[in-house]
């Protein structure tokens, strides 16, 4: 119970800074694959957007998809 290691479900891909004004990280769900742009200003501020391919399907991380059993 207490010593039990968990598996974190996101995962933090990259990590950019913009010119001490914000952070912008991709972060993928390890249960479904789905990436995600996370933005946030050194003011409090911030957003989360899954990216989207040309087919305007979210963009999948297979390499961190958990496999159905």
């Amino acid at each position: 119970m207490f010593g039990e290691k968990k598996e974190n479900r996101f995962v933090k891909l990259s990590i950019e800074g913009v010119k001490d004004v914000a952070c912008m990280q991709v972060v993928v769900d390890t249960w479904t694959g789905i990436q995600y742009l996370f933005a946030e200003s050194f003011g409090n501020a911030g957003g989360l957007t899954a990216l989207l391919g040309e087919d305007g399907k979210p963009l999948i991380c297979e390499e961190y998809r958990r496999k159905k059993e």
